[in-house]
Parts: structure tokens; C-alpha cells; sequence
């Protein structure tokens, strides 16, 4: 990265850094926005970045951190959903298909291709005809052009690409396009990037209320900084909810619910080392009892998911059980034979809720992925519903229906929506060689500073991009320590002064994914990164105790198994 290329993302970035939060605070209680964003998430996110380049004074707020809910807990794949061909869901398809290839354009490091083997067992979802024909419509609704092209496979072939797969009753195989992404990561860029045009965004700031003026119109928002245990008040013109989960919650709070309602299902993943899962090849198969799920080999782990069922316990507390591991495992086994995985092979496990419109007579399986609009009385629109690949464009809806409840006049001094064309990074690279050049790049670089692992240079580009080199720069200033220690060191530096990296669990989970890609670094490195988020932040013993408290939990909800939902 060269000293403009440098400049330009320190002027992109350093509106969001968790140093100047006071500053945001300020911000939000001085000025009155043209809109408000409650939930900051991937799609909270993406409305935020849409309206912050359109020209509108935007104000983001988030009661935990970033990304602290579904949008951590996803499969992280960019993907087209090819189930939902077979829902016949085909304008859900199209519109995920060509959105997964602009948003891999947007962010070439972040949103990488993942060619998917589509196992074909007799008797399983997919026969041989209806695989290929489903491939072929799926390619051309996404616009899949070359190499990415579908194409289809023997038995031997199917094997070929994957050994570890089960041979009996194997038929052959699909092998098409899709995209792995991490979905915390892509949230926190969105952020960053709206930060650039302006918008001001507030992690751990929870909206407890609405006011209202006379006419019942929504006239601001009471809010609670949780870090100063301070209240406050936002004022805004438009109001949107993007809380995912808490939409109803939201909506109940503003006496708006009428009779279309969420409905909640819980998705599990588990996660093994690729030495005791060495899968080379992103397998998408068939379970006994008519579901199919995930398994992916990334970095250093593999990880496999997802179960969908119904959920009604506590949304700020979602665990894996005991039969949602067995279920995985016993799907996992039944597939890869030979590998003989036990709960004592799984290194961590996530879980998340997928916030559904609920629809009678379906199973959670059932259920569409669409997004829907909720337009109140009061002026809060509400976004439910919808998939990680389509965040762009339920942006784009959302804005329309804010816009569309303003004057003529005021509509004009907005631009029209143009984030097809905006890049998520500073310096971005341009597409997959580019990244593959860097990628080698890296690893060169820091192999002459000592650091010998090449996994470092594919977990600095696959998280950072060429931001990597901001990182790798700051190691100077930490020749103190050994050079493992000087990378961690600088990784954490850079997410609290370009990341408003708040918290232990921020920088471990949402900033890193550490806590589940990588949970031996948690061990290895949490004293060191919690003595000097200790002196970049001020914390007393009280906010070291509380945020140790809260990494311990997250730690243990990622290694348990429980009997029953937490209340």
C-alpha cells in the first residue's frame, strides 16, 4: 500500500474508531438526523451505507456490539440459495444469484468463490436429471458465466474431487459456483465505509423507548449508552428498525403489530480442525430425513451446519443443544464415513436465529427467505425477513420506502441508490487475482519479519484485504515482544482505532472470528489482549471484571451442549 493509498484509508477510517466515541455521542445527542438506524447488523448496515452515499444524515445505533446477532450466525456463504429453486422461489434466486457476483466485485478478499459439490444419492433430494436441469436454470438465473459454469460428474469424479465422501449408493455429482464470505466482517466494512460518507454509528447505545408528538408520530428515540450507564435522546425525520430477531419486540413497543409476525428458527454449526476433518472440497448434502446441509473447509478448520427448528427462548442468548450436535454429527458421519467424529472432536459451535415471516402450515424448512416492509403509523418502517446475500438490496427497498415519505423537494437533494458501484475497502483490490497476488505477497513479508506460519497471510487477507498492510506496519511498535505476539499486538491495535473495537469479545469474535475459526488463539493470546485494551480504553477493575465475565460465557456457550434452551 503506498503512502496515498495509506492516507486515503486513515481518512475513511478514523471516524470509526472506538477513541472517538465520545465524539459520536456528542454527535447523535446535538444533531437531528434524516434518519435513524436501530440495529447494526448486516442489514442496518447496508441501509446505513446506502443512505450515508445518497446524502442523507444518518445515525446508526446497536444495543451490543456490531454484528452481535444473526449477523455473526449465519452458514457465511454468499450464495444463491438453491434450495429455494426448488421452492420455486425464483425471483428470490435471480436476485441472490447476481448479487452474490456484484458483492464479490464490491469486496474481492471478503466475498471469495467456493465451488459447492452437490453428492447425488439414490433416493436423496436430488436425482441426476433434476440436479442438472436444476443447475443449469440456477446458472442462468445468477448470470454464471465460464468456468464457474455448472457442470456435472460421474461417481468417480464426484470421488475425485471429494474422498472423504460415502461411495454407497453415490450416483455422481453437481459441481457449481458459490461464494463464502464472513458475515461479521462484511457488517463492520459496511460500517467503516458509511463512516466515509458521514454516518454516525454507536455500538452498546440501546433505544429503551419511543416519543411521540402530538399527532402520534415518532419525534425521538430515548436511548442508554451502556458503557457510561448514561440516557440520552436521538431525533430524527425517518425512523427505521433493522433488529432482526427484536423486530416484533420493536414494533410492540411502538403499538404496531398487526397480523404478520416473525417466526424464529435456531441454526447450529460446529466447527472441527482440519486434521481431524480434512476435507478439501465445500460439500453440500443430503441428510437422512429430507434436509441438506453445509460442510466447508476453511482456513484451519472445517465447519458443518446448519439444523433449522423452531425457537421461542431467549433471543440475547441462543446455545447449541445436545441433539442439535447429535444430529450433526450423526448427518456428518452418515456422509463422510471413515471419519468417525465425536463430540469431543468439536472445537467450538455457533448458533443463531433466522428472523422468518411466518407463513401457516409450513415447517421452518418451508419457510421463504423473503424480506418484507413494515410501514407503521407512527413513521417506523420495519425490515424483516430476507438472507444474508440480499443486504444490498433491502437496503435499496428500505430507502425507497423512507423516500417515499418525504416531499418532493427533499427528495431531490438525494442522489439516486449507486452502492453497486462504491467498494467496501479502502485500497481495494481489484478481483481474484489480485488477491491471490497480495495473498502471496503477505506471506513473503511476513516470513522475512520471522512470522513462518502462511496461514497469518491468508487470515490477514481474508479478514483485512490490503488494510493488512496498515497491520503489518504497526508491528514495529511492538519489537518489545516475540513476533507472534507483535501481529496479534497490531491486529488489536487496528481494530480499536479503525474498528470500534469496544470489548474483549468484539475483537475475539466479531472482529476476528477467532472464537470460532481459531479458539486455541482465545486461549493463547486473551491476557495479552486484554492488558492492552486496558490501557487503550482506561477500563477499572469493575469493566475488566464485567467484560471477562462476558467472554468466559461466550466461551462456554461455544464448547457446551445443553439439555434445554436458556429462558
Amino acid at each position: 500500500m503506498n503512502k496515498n493509498e495509506l492516507a486515503t484509508t486513515k481518512k475513511d477510517s478514523m471516524r470509526f474508531s472506538v477513541l472517538d466515541r465520545d465524539v459520536q455521542l456528542d454527535k447523535a445527542v446535538e444533531k437531528k438526523f434524516d434518519l435513524v438506524v436501530i440495529g447494526g447488523g448486516v442489514t442496518g448496515a447496508g441501509i446505513a451505507l446506502d443512505a450515508s452515499s445518497r446524502g442523507l444524515k444518518v445515525c446508526l445505533i446497536e444495543k451490543n456490539d456490531f454484528a452481535s446477532g444473526t449477523s455473526n450466525k449465519s452458514t457465511k456463504l454468499i450464495h444463491g440459495g438453491l434450495r429455494y429453486l426448488k421452492q420455486m422461489e425464483i425471483g428470490l434466486v435471480k436476485e441472490s444469484g447476481s448479487e452474490r457476483a456484484l458483492v464479490h466485485k464490491l469486496a474481492p478478499h471478503l466475498v471469495v468463490p467456493e465451488k459447492m459439490l452437490l453428492p447425488l444419492i439414490e433416493g436423496g433430494t436430488y436425482g441426476k436429471i433434476m440436479a442438472s436441469i436444476g443447475l443449469k436454470v440456477y446458472d442462468f438465473l445468477a448470470n454464471v458465466e465460464g468456468e464457474d459454469k455448472r457442470k456435472m460428474l460421474s461417481a468417480q469424479e464426484t470421488i475425485d474431487k471429494e474422498p472423504l465422501l460415502n461411495k454407497q449408493g453415490l450416483t455422481g455429482g453437481g459441481y457449481y459456483a458459490e461464494y463464502r464470505t464472513d458475515d461479521a466482517r462484511l457488517t463492520i466494512e459496511l460500517l467503516k465505509k458509511a463512516a466515509s460518507f458521514g454516518a454516525n454509528s454507536i455500538n452498546y447505545c440501546e433505544m429503551i423507548s419511543f416519543n411521540y408528538d402530538l399527532d402520534g408520530k415518532i419525534k425521538s428515540l430515548q436511548c442508554l449508552d451502556h458503557n457510561t450507564n448514561k440516557s440520552f435522546i436521538i431525533r430524527a425525520r425517518n425512523y427505521v428498525s433493522a433488529t432482526g430477531p427484536w423486530v416484533d419486540l420493536l414494533r410492540k413497543k411502538d403499538h404496531s403489530v398487526n397480523n404478520k409476525h416473525l417466526r424464529l428458527t435456531k441454526g447450529v454449526h460446529l466447527v472441527f480442525s482440519r486434521e481431524r476433518f480434512p476435507l478439501t472440497q465445500s460439500v453440500y448434502f443430503d441428510v437422512p430425513g429430507g434436509r441438506m446441509i453445509f460442510a466447508i473447509p476453511r482456513g484451519r478448520a472445517t465447519y458443518v451446519g446448519t439444523t433449522d427448528t423452531d425457537y421461542n427462548a431467549n433471543l440475547n442468548r441462543v446455545v447449541a443443544l445436545q441433539k442439535d450436535a447429535e444430529y450433526l454429527l450423526t448427518a456428518v458421519n452418515h456422509m463422510f464415513t471413515g471419519l468417525n467424529l465425536t463430540q469431543k472432536d468439536i472445537e467450538s459451535n455457533w448458533a443463531g436465529l433466522r428472523p422468518l415471516i411466518h407463513e401457516d402450515g409450513k415447517n421452518p424448512s418451508e419457510l421463504s427467505r423473503k424480506d418484507e416492509i413494515f410501514v407503521s403509523k407512527s413513521g417506523l418502517i420495519s425490515i424483516a425477513g430476507g438472507k444474508l446475500t440480499g443486504y444490498r438490496k433491502m437496503a435499496q427497498r428500505t430507502l425507497d420506502a423512507v423516500i417515499k415519505t418525504m416531499s418532493d423537494k427533499r427528495k431531490d437533494t438525494f442522489s439516486k441508490p449507486y452502492t453497486e458501484k462504491i467498494p467496501l475497502t479502502s485500497a481495494p483490490l481489484q478481483n481474484t487475482k489480485a488477491v491471490k497476488t497480495y495473498l502471496d505477497q503477505i506471506t513473503k513479508t511476513l516470513k522475512e519479519l520471522g512470522v513462518e506460519d502462511p496461514y497469518c497471510g491468508w487470515y490477514l487477507t481474508s479478514t483485512y484485504g490490503k488494510q493488512s498492510d496498515i497491520i503489518i506496519h504497526k508491528m514495529n511498535s511492538f519489537l518489545d515482544t516475540e513476533i507472534t505476539d507483535r501481529l496479534i499486538r497490531a491486529e488489536l491495535w487496528y481494530c480499536v482505532y479503525y474498528e470500534m473495537t469496544n470489548g474483549i469479545a468484539d475483537f475475539f469474535v466479531r472482529r476476528t472470528g477467532r472464537l470460532y475459526f481459531d479458539i486455541q488463539s482465545v486461549y493463547r493470546y486473551r491476557a495479552l489482549v486484554q492488558k492492552d485494551l486496558v490501557a487503550y480504553l482506561g477500563w477499572d477493575k469493575t469493566r475488566l471484571q464485567s467484560e471477562n465475565d462476558y467472554m468466559d460465557l461466550l466461551i462456554k456457550d461455544a464448547t457446551t451442549y445443553y439439555q434445554k434452551e436458556i429462558d
